[in-house]
C-alpha cells in the first residue's frame, strides 16, 4: 500500500484537531463552564493556533472561515465530549499520542503556510510554532491558569525541532515528502519520549532578596 503524504497530514491534522477540541472540553468541564463556553474553548484550542498564523501574516481566508466544517467539526467534538466525559478521561495514553500527532501536522502545516506566502526560514519555523502551540495557550489563558507551554512541557520545543528539519530539509533541496514524513515522525517521537522519560525544560526561579532595614 502507498502512503500518501499530504493524505496523512490531512489525517494528522484532523486527528489533532479532534484531540484538542476534546482535550479542552475536559478543562471546561473542571472550570465548570456551560455548554457554550465548552464548545467556545474546544474551538477556540483547537483552531485558534492556525487562526493566530494566519491573521500575523495576513493569510485570508481564515481555515475555518474557508472550511466552515472544520468548525462544526470542533462544536460537535466538544459537545460530544460531556456524554464522553468518564471515557476520554480513562485514555490519556491515547490523547496523549493524538495529540503529538496534531502538534507535528499543525507544525508542518504552519511552516507550509508561511514558506508559501514567500517568507524565509525564521519566519516560516515560528509560524509552526504558532500554529502548533497557540491553541493551548489561548485555552489555559481563558481558562484562567498558566499556559502548560510556560510550566516546563517539552512541547514548544517539539514543535521547532519538527519546524526546523521540516523547514531546513527543505532548503537543502531535498524531497519534500521525505522531509515532511521525516519531521513528524521525528517530532512524534521525540514528544512521546519526553513525556515517557518525563524530560522537562529548564526554568528560572528568582526570588526578590529580603531588604535589610
Amino acid at each position: 500500500m502507498v502512503i500518501n503524504p499530504s493524505a496523512l497530514l490531512e489525517l494528522g491534522n484532523l486527528a489533532g484537531v479532534v484531540a484538542c477540541a476534546m482535550t479542552a472540553a475536559l478543562v471546561a468541564g473542571r472550570r465548570k463552564l456551560d455548554w457554550v463556553g465548552v464548545a467556545v474553548l474546544g474551538c477556540t484550542t483547537a483552531l485558534g493556533g492556525g487562526s493566530a498564523r494566519d491573521v500575523l501574516l495576513g493569510h485570508h481566508p481564515l481555515s475555518w472561515v474557508a472550511q466552515p466544517w472544520l468548525l462544526v467539526l470542533t462544536t460537535v467534538a466538544s459537545l460530544a465530549t460531556i456524554p464522553l466525559a468518564r471515557v476520554v478521561h480513562r485514555l490519556p495514553i491515547t490523547f496523549l499520542v493524538v495529540d503529538a500527532i496534531g502538534l507535528v501536522a499543525f507544525t508542518v502545516i504552519g511552516c507550509s503556510v508561511a514558506l508559501g506566502l514567500g517568507h524565509g526560514t525564521v519566519i516560516a519555523m515560528v509560524s509552526g510554532v504558532i500554529t502548533g502551540c497557540v491553541g493551548g495557550v489561548l485555552r489555559d489563558v481563558l481558562s484562567g491558569v498558566v499556559p502548560l507551554l510556560f510550566r516546563r512541557e517539552v512541547y514548544a520545543t517539539v514543535s521547532l525541532l519538527t519546524g526546523g528539519l521540516y523547514v531546513g530539509g527543505l532548503a537543502l533541496g531535498w524531497n519534500h515528502d521525505a522531509v515532511m514524513l521525516g519531521a513528524m515522525a521525528f517530532g512524534l517521537a521525540f514528544r512521546i519520549v519526553a513525556v515517557h522519560q518525563q524530560w522537562h525544560v529548564p526554568t528560572f526561579e528568582w526570588r526578590e532578596p529580603e531588604s535589610r532595614d
